[in-house]
């Protein structure tokens, strides 16, 4: 092995592979900084942010081939340090990094102000204004960061990314301008230093219109990060290219069921939205999960589970989003949302609903007795194991059916037990004798 640098070397990249596929492959350990295609050597060459990034992506992948469009590639460290701006013309990109980017927005289908580009750029490094305008190429915007690598890092995160599943794909370039001129504080421009600027139109222009559409952004799915939790290829069946994200579930037991209760089931397979039960069909749900994915791997895990007496029917809905409203309920910023953190390994775990249930973030005193009084209610517990791992303490539960571990799982997931809220996924280990999760 070379001796690690920030920059990593990828071999075997074929004419089908993007770069988009290769920031995919690699966002899950950091920030990119740079990449750059050697089309003509079937190479690729990609600086993370920092070294233990670097060092933590060429370990997870000595031990999982990674893949791409059905294509092994390989890596390793450059002899490169860092990569300069000659290494980025080779591929024919003369456009000279600038702080104020030039965003054209393609395939626009919901209205984006100035709010929704400030929440999808303001990730990576103080936006200092932004500017919008209708234009004959289409919709575009000028956003200017307050350091030049911050727009850098946005044009390398985001270029050719959708803000909305589906639509409201962006076009990246650096412009050549420097420094925006922001007259006004409106949807249309903004000048985030000089809060003081008058909005032209007396009265404060209204900033609805664009929640509707739930930025599913901050969820992108991470198709890299996925199949190689799933040890470099997908589950059976599923394909990660759906982009439908919202879920619709019938059959629910309706005197028994509530958001919260969909809530704990669904997101142990991708970040949740929003849920709204039908009013004028109680026993029915939408599910808006946080992107395609994650709504593929709850359809494909849940369809036909059982609850509460009652087979779940789990199907894709025609909806692409719900919308907001009284009878929704809002998950987007609850910290009970799964994926967050490490969404790689949550993906590891998803499977359908089993009869033994793991609980994690336990009290370190808490008992077996104490985890057996809190879930009794819901059927009959096998057998229970109660453990350390990093000093953490964790419990797995046996019920004698599928049904009761589920019911356990959707009342007691996010429940308070001896003063810590406990979390609760579906084990898939067969018998408590083997090695715990």
């Amino acid at each position: 092995m070379t001796e690690p640098s920030k920059v990593i070397h990828v071999r075997n990249v074929g004419h089908e592979i993007s770069e988009n596929d290769l920031l995919q492959l690699f966002q899950p350990f950091g920030v990119i900084t740079k990449l750059v295609m050697l089309r003509a050597k079937n190479q690729a060459l990609l600086q993370m942010q920092d070294i233990p990034s670097a060092i933590n992506a060429l370990q997870f992948y000595t031990n999982v081939q990674p893949t791409i469009r059905g294509r092994n590639v390989y890596v390793q460290f450059s002899s490169h340090q860092e990569l300069t701006t000659m290494d980025q013309n080779a591929q024919g990109r003369g456009d000279e990094p600038n702080r104020i980017l030039l965003v054209t927005i393609h395939h626009m289908l919901y209205p984006i102000t100035v709010e929704v580009l400030h929440q999808v750029f303001s990730p990576h490094g103080l936006v200092e204004k932004i500017v919008t305008f209708q234009k004959s190429a289409g919709f575009q915007a000028l956003i200017q960061y307050q350091l030049r690598q911050s727009a850098v890092l946005a044009r390398t995160s985001l270029q050719g990314r959708n803000i909305y599943d589906g639509c409201c794909q962006l076009d990246i370039q650096f412009s050549n301008l420097d420094e925006l001129q922001v007259n006004y504080n409106n949807e249309r421009s903004r000048d985030f230093t000089n809060p003081n600027l008058p909005s032209e139109q007396k009265g404060r222009t209204s900033q609805s219109g664009y929640g509707d559409a739930g930025v599913a952004f901050p969820q992108m799915a991470n198709a890299a990060a996925i199949a190689a939790a799933f040890g470099g290829g997908l589950p059976p069946g599923i394909t990660g290219t759906n982009d439908r994200c919202t879920v619709l579930v019938s059959n629910l037991n309706s005197d028994r069921i509530d958001e919260d209760k969909l809530f704990n089931l669904f997101s142990l397979y991708g970040n949740i939205i929003r849920i709204k039960i039908l009013r004028n069909k109680p026993d029915h749900a939408l599910v808006q999960m946080g992107d395609g994915f994650q709504a593929e791997l709850a359809v494909h895990f849940l369809k036909g589970a059982l609850l509460f007496g009652k087979q779940l029917e789990v199907n894709f809905s025609k909806h692409p989003n719900i919308t907001q409203g009284a009878d929704t309920h809002e998950y987007m910023n609850s910290n009970l949302n799964r994926f967050n953190r490490n969404a790689a390994k949550n993906y590891r775990y998803c499977c359908s609903p089993t009869k033994m249930i793991h609980l994690s973030t336990l009290p370190q005193d808490i008992t077996e007795d104490e985890i057996i009084s809190h879930l009794e209610e819901h059927g009959t517990i096998v057998n229970t194991k109660l453990f350390e791992m990093n000093g953490k303490k964790q419990a797995l539960v046996l019920f004698e059916t599928e049904q009761q571990a589920t019911e356990a799982l959707v009342c007691k997931h996010a429940s308070s037990l001896g003063g810590s809220i406990i979390r609760i996924s579906f084990s898939q280990l067969q018998s408590i004798r083997e090695n715990s999760q």
